[in-house]
C-alpha cells in the first residue's frame, strides 16, 4: 500500500501530518494490519502535553494492546471522539482515522522522522519483504 507523502512517519508506525504549527497524528496502515481487529482506542484528554517518543495512549485489538508513541512534542487540542464508539474505523481507513490533533512545541523534532518512501523501506525490512 502506498503511504501518503504529505506526512512523516515513525519507526513505531505512527504518522503525523503538519499544517503550520498544528499537526494531526494517527497510526499507519501497516500498524492496523499488524494489530488485527481494533476493539478499543484510549486517547489523552484535550490539553494533555505529549513528549516526542513517549506514549500518549493505547490501541487494543483482539490480539494485543499496543502503546501509541508521540511523533512530536506538543499540546493536545482535539481527539477523535468517533474512535471511542467506532474503533474499527482505524482498520478501515488508517490514514484518515486520525487519533489526536496537537499544537507543536518544536517543529524541528519532525526532521528526525521518516518520509513516506523511507517508511515503506523500513516496513519492507521489518516484515521481511
Amino acid at each position: 500500500m502506498p503511504y501518503p507523502t504529505d506526512r512523516k512517519y515513525t519507526r513505531e508506525h505512527e504518522w503525523i501530518q503538519v499544517n503550520g504549527t498544528s499537526a494531526t497524528v494517527g497510526i499507519t496502515d501497516y500498524a492496523q494490519e499488524s494489530l488485527g481487529d481494533i476493539v478499543f482506542v484510549e486517547l489523552p484528554k484535550n490539553g494533555s502535553e505529549l513528549s516526542a517518543g513517549k506514549t500518549f495512549g493505547t490501541v487494543e485489538s483482539v490480539k494485543a494492546v499496543s502503546d501509541l508513541y508521540a511523533p512530536a512534542s506538543g499540546t493536545v487540542t482535539d481527539t477523535n471522539g468517533e474512535l471511542a464508539t467506532s474503533p474499527e474505523k482505524v482498520n478501515k481507513e488508517a490514514h484518515s482515522a486520525w487519533m489526536v490533533k496537537i499544537t507543536l512545541k518544536d517543529p524541528k523534532e519532525l526532521d528526525g522522522l521518516l518520509s513516506a518512501a523511507d517508511y515503506e523501506k523500513f516496513v519492507a525490512e521489518e516484515s521481511g519483504h
